[in-house]
């Protein structure tokens, strides 16, 4: 079986997810995780599916003849071992501005930790006269490193920025 990681991206519409999850089923694939989102009209989402090696062209044509759609299709890397981190979910908060993102990836890099995961959106705060970031950012910390630390060096960026871990 191979493992794929299809990215999708294209003009929403009803029934989408439907149509590619049927050309997933219809080519003999499995569809085992995704993370899908709507962004200004627009359909955007990684699909991680199985398909055995005899079904993988029809499967891929199959996927590229999906009609106004933009879709890149990358074979899984299934020979990582995988390493069993700490995975934590920081909730972040704080006035929105450009560059916040930069900042926070920076961050959460410098002190050896790798975001996983990142949903992030601004909404409009009329009582504190700024827009508002919020994020949910999963990120796997190395083996010794206190989620303390990158909360404290999160937190040093700005004094506006609040960061709490979410339990699982």
């Amino acid at each position: 079986m191979k493992q794929l990681v299809i990215s999708i991206i294209g003009e929403d519409r009803p029934g989408l997810v439907e149509s590619i999850s049927s050309v997933i089923l219809e080519n003999h694939g499995n569809w085992l995780s995704s993370n899908l989102s709507h962004l200004l009209g627009h359909f955007a989402g990684i699909i991680q599916v199985e398909v055995a090696e005899e079904h993988l062209q029809a499967f891929q044509d199959a996927l590229n003849g999906l009609p106004k759609l933009d879709v890149r299709i990358e074979k899984g890397n299934t020979e990582i071992e995988p390493v069993e981190l700490e995975q934590l979910n920081f909730v972040i908060t704080g006035n929105d501005r450009p560059g916040i993102v930069q900042e926070l990836a920076n961050v959460i890099r410098h002190k050896g930790a790798n975001i996983t995961n990142l949903n992030s959106r601004q909404q409009s705060a009329p009582n504190w006269g700024v827009p508002i970031f919020s994020a949910v950012a999963t990120v796997s910390l190395p083996n010794g490193l206190n989620k303390d630390e990158v909360i404290n060096a999160l937190e040093s960026i700005t004094s506006d920025l609040m960061v709490d871990v979410e339990q699982s």
